[in-house]
């Protein structure tokens, strides 16, 4: 999600001033992402420039209220509308570290994978205790946290994944080619 059209979302309910907006950002995502102040009047400023929103009114003390244009209706329209696909998102940082330490000599991969589960497990453990806390009617935070959990219980499989894969090709006698046994329909079903 980028802040530009997070930012849009919350001015679409009506003008707002950026410590609302920032405010609104961080409770809809349960502070999971936290924004501080200065990222939220650099994205409003590029926003008004883009003709997105406009600053609807400004105060004795210098503070102005945005509100959303039609533009920026039209773009937000446009963004909700559009799937997020896996090449829009971030490089994944970890599997980059993982390919980078198999590849440089002297360092201990399965290691990297052990602590790598260790932190991903506690980050799940905070997450469950989280989820336990939330109260009733709070869904666009429970989505954003159940998404991590989600997320989180992904990357613990996945590092079981590579453990096994490191454990196969300590196994192999040296020389041998790495082959993946694919499982057929019936086992990939169990």
């Amino acid at each position: 999600m980028s802040i530009k059209h997070g930012l849009l979302a919350l001015l679409r309910e009506g003008p707002k001033y950026g410590y609302q907006l920032r405010g609104e950002f961080e409770a809809a995502t349960g502070a999971t992402w936290p924004l501080n102040i200065g990222q939220v009047y650099t994205t409003l400023t590029r926003l008004e420039r883009d003709e997105l929103v406009h600053a609807a009114s400004t105060e004795g003390d210098g503070r102005s209220m945005y509100e959303i244009t039609d533009a920026g209706r039209a773009e937000l329209a446009k963004w909700f509308d559009t799937p997020v696909t896996r090449e829009s998102r971030p490089r994944d940082e970890l599997a980059i570290k993982l390919a980078l330490a198999l590849a440089v000599p002297g360092v201990d991969v399965s290691a990297v994978v052990q602590r790598q589960r260790m932190s991903t497990m506690q980050s799940l453990q905070e997450l469950t205790r989280l989820k336990r806390g939330s109260r009733d009617g709070e869904i666009s935070w429970q989505l954003v946290v159940e998404s991590m959990i989600f997320a989180a219980e992904a990357e613990i499989r996945w590092l079981d994944h590579c453990e096994a894969m490191l454990l196969r090709q300590r196994r192999r006698p040296a020389g041998t080619p790495q082959t993946y046994d694919v499982p057929d329909e019936q086992e990939a079903r169990q």
